[in-house]
């Protein structure tokens, strides 16, 4: 393979695996944030217990993510294909991708919450703000920081899950490392697009970092 082929080969790849990560964690965040504050919210400690709903949707969120993705995507591949008409490719990844990931980010977002002081809930309730402003204004705006560093590891997961749909034709880097780097013996194009996937991690991880301390209240 000429270089002018490996680096249009490599620039599609990147931005498929981009596109899957980017939309599989802006999804898994607009389904896994809400369900997370429910589950703080709703807990035996929260400010609006509610006993049944934690336990249905703490249950739920905990079988998602006991499995692993690969299967995960194998499993829903038959449903994949009949909303979105294909189970392989870019498309196909990224839904697979926000199915695994919500409950993941659902229980980053409540660990992120339960680092929220207790104290400021109290006082924000003697003050008479309702559940509504207590969750906008108090536990989301205090939490900030810590939900930032986990929407950036978020981000690095959805991404290492990208990478492992290439075994099953799934786009992007993985995709090409494995069919090009694995079935076709070429090592040099399977390290570079390791290479890739590294400078990849280490940017997002970087971005997610400086804004995490930009926001971080105790810092300012």
């Amino acid at each position: 393979m000429d270089a002018h082929t490996l680096i249009d080969l490599l620039s599609e790849g990147t931005v498929q695996t981009l596109i899957m990560t980017l939309i599989g964690t802006l999804v898994s965040y607009l389904i896994g944030l809400p369900v997370g504050v429910s589950l703080i919210v709703t807990s035996p400690n929260g400010i609006k217990p509610v006993a049944w709903y934690n336990k249905i949707m703490g249950f739920i969120v905990n079988v998602i993510r006991s499995m692993p993705f690969l299967i995960l995507m194998i499993a829903f591949m038959p449903y994949i294909r009949m909303v979105i008409g294909t189970g392989i490719g870019t498309w196909a990844t990224t839904a697979a991708l926000i199915l695994a990931a919500w409950p993941f980010v659902a229980r980053m977002v409540e660990q992120s919450l339960m680092e929220v002081d207790p104290g400021v809930i109290e006082a924000a309730q003697a003050m008479g703000a309702s559940n509504l402003q207590i969750i906008w204004k108090v536990l989301l705006l205090e939490a900030r920081a810590s939900l930032l560093n986990g929407a950036a590891v978020a981000t690095i997961t959805i991404l290492g899950y990208s990478a492992m749909a290439g075994t099953l034709g799934g786009g992007g880097l993985g995709d090409i490392a494995i069919r090009y780097g694995h079935y076709r013996f070429q090592p040099t194009i399977m390290w570079i697009t390791i290479l890739v996937l590294v400078v990849i991690v280490q940017i997002m991880q970087e971005i997610g970092i400086k804004v995490a301390a930009k926001m971080d209240n105790r810092l300012n």
